[in-house]
């Protein structure tokens, strides 16, 4: 059983582009539940829901992608 190194670099690629990710999204939507009387709250808390999505989509892309070249490394 061989781990194809390529795809699990790819894989912690994914996992690094998340990180930032889980701390942005939330600052963001934090953010703009502080200022809800701004004019620009609506798209404030939608960009930072949009992050959090991103990084749960990636999170889970890294890890799938980890699994995938950790056992299927030879096919």
């Amino acid at each position: 059983m061989a781990t194809d190194k390529q795809i699990l670099v790819k894989g912690v690629r994914y996992l690094g582009f998340a990180l930032p990710l889980m701390f942005i999204g939330p600052s963001i939507i934090h953010s703009a539940f502080k200022n809800q009387s701004h004019p620009f709250y609506i798209p404030v808390l939608g960009v930072g829901i949009i992050f959090c999505l991103l990084s749960i989509f990636l999170m889970f892309r890294g890890i799938q992608t980890i699994m995938k070249s950790l056992f299927d490394g030879n096919k």
